[in-house]
């Protein structure tokens, strides 16, 4: 596989970053995402959002989710905003909506998430996934987006 780096993961499909995010250690993971690099490597997964939303799922879903994410450069987060209505969604690493759920982690929990190489009900379960707002919305987030299995 290659390495853990925004430049791997421009040139690669959702499969194999699942795979890469399993074969890289959270240690090596953690260290990037509290790099000069960490913004590069959120906006490549937010950008791909869109892309993996089932519309076809999503129904008369009209939502605002806010994703806090922690450990950046010298303790700083970042919180991007997926708003899904009219059957599309979108996403800004600028909110301006009130969000419905708000979900605060740590970026390696948010990609371990996003690569379906986590359970996002066991990460709450053991507080690794803080949820503020609508809870059955965060259950239903899954079923939004293709996302891989890893």
């Amino acid at each position: 596989m290659t390495d853990f780096s925004p430049e791997s993961l421009a040139s690669i499909g959702p499969k194999e970053f699942t795979q890469l995010v399993k074969s890289t250690p959270d240690s090596k993971i953690a260290e990037v995402m509290a790099s000069d690099s960490r913004t590069k490597v959120l906006d490549e997964v937010f950008n791909r959002m869109p892309t993996l939303f089932r519309a076809d799922r999503a129904g008369n879903t009209a939502t605002v989710i806010h994703w806090i994410l922690t450990g950046g450069p010298e303790g700083s987060s970042d919180t991007y905003e997926t708003v899904v209505e009219n059957a599309t969604c979108t996403v800004t690493s600028s909110p301006v909506r009130e969000p419905k759920l708000a979900m605060t982690m740590d970026a390696v929990t948010f990609l371990k998430v996003v690569s379906g190489s986590g359970n996002p009900m066991m990460l709450f379960m053991t507080g690794k996934i803080k949820a503020k707002g609508d809870l059955n919305l965060a259950t239903s987030i899954p079923k939004l987006f293709d996302i891989p299995k890893g």
